[in-house]
């Protein structure tokens, strides 16, 4: 049986496996941090083109997080020593910076999560690099569809399953697999929490959707089959078949009426071509 938990935002908070609800203080927490993020993603549009390495666009990030009064919370997260996840073509996500240029026709996932004020802005956003090839686009432009067709299933009183059967139902229209082995979640004074956000679901299912709960909706989608495999280096998710993939995600907070994205581009910046 679900546990929901009201949360106190003075107060200390742990992983174990409740359901978070937050008050007005909490909204506006993930106000900042959210709006911090989705800056971040908007500032690094200058950087996404053939002969930048993701190297470089972390640093960018790592120095628009700070410059921003927050840390990257990634940094230090599990061993990880990075600012960012930078995700290229067959990499689902959790893609590590490196010495490795972008090229033309590449999409890019970047996703970033400032920690400001002891709240998470997490959020990530595709780029289109150089001259992309018609199917990759159309890859993400359904990617960034089946987020927010996922977003509107968010609605109070609704199950957590509403989401991703929107999802999955939306991306088999074109025959693209829905990455099942990782899912969005609870986030807020935490960096993952409770509840798991599956894109992959079946309507009626899963946790009622209360007012006060934070969480990530962050729809990873193949070109080809779902499947995906961890390389040895324990963060780099490719999918197995070596098709394109791409994800969008938001952290959103549902509210008595419907629900509140956070991590809105402050400049209209939503999806590609960033124009």
């Amino acid at each position: 049986m679900t546990e929901y938990q009201v949360i106190d935002s003075r107060e200390t908070v742990i992983r174990d496996g409740t359901i978070k609800l937050h008050g007005p203080e909490g909204f506006e927490g993930m106000r900042r941090a959210g709006q911090l993020a989705a800056s971040i993603l908007d500032a690094i549009v200058p950087l996404m083109q053939p002969g930048v390495t993701t190297a470089e666009i972390d640093d960018k990030v790592r120095e628009l997080t700070l410059a921003g009064g927050a840390v990257p919370a990634t940094l230090g997260y599990r061993g990880y020593t990075h600012s960012c996840c930078i995700s290229i073509n067959h990499v689902v996500c959790h893609g590590i910076p490196s010495d490795k240029a972008l090229k033309d026709g590449d999409i890019v996932n970047v996703d970033v999560t400032p920690l400001l004020d002891g709240w998470h802005g997490d959020t990530s956003r595709m780029y289109l690099i150089g001259d992309v090839p018609l199917k990759a686009r159309r890859l993400v432009d359904v990617t960034y569809e089946c987020l927010m067709i996922g977003i509107e299933k968010a609605q109070p009183g609704a199950r957590l399953g509403d989401i991703g059967a929107a999802i999955e139902e939306h991306a088999r229209q074109f025959r693209y697999g829905v990455v099942r082995e990782f899912c969005g979640h609870g986030v807020g004074r935490l960096f993952h929490d409770a509840p798991e956000v599956v894109h992959a679901a079946t309507a009626g299912t899963g946790p009622e959707l209360r007012p006060g709960m934070f969480f990530t909706i962050e729809p990873m989608i193949n070109l080809g089959r779902p499947w995906v495999k961890l390389l040895k280096d324990g963060w780099t998710a490719v999918t197995r078949d070596k098709s394109l993939s791409a994800q969008f995600e938001h952290s959103i907070g549902i509210t008595e009426d419907g629900n509140e994205i956070f991590t809105v581009s402050p400049t209209g910046l939503h999806k590609p071509p960033y124009e």
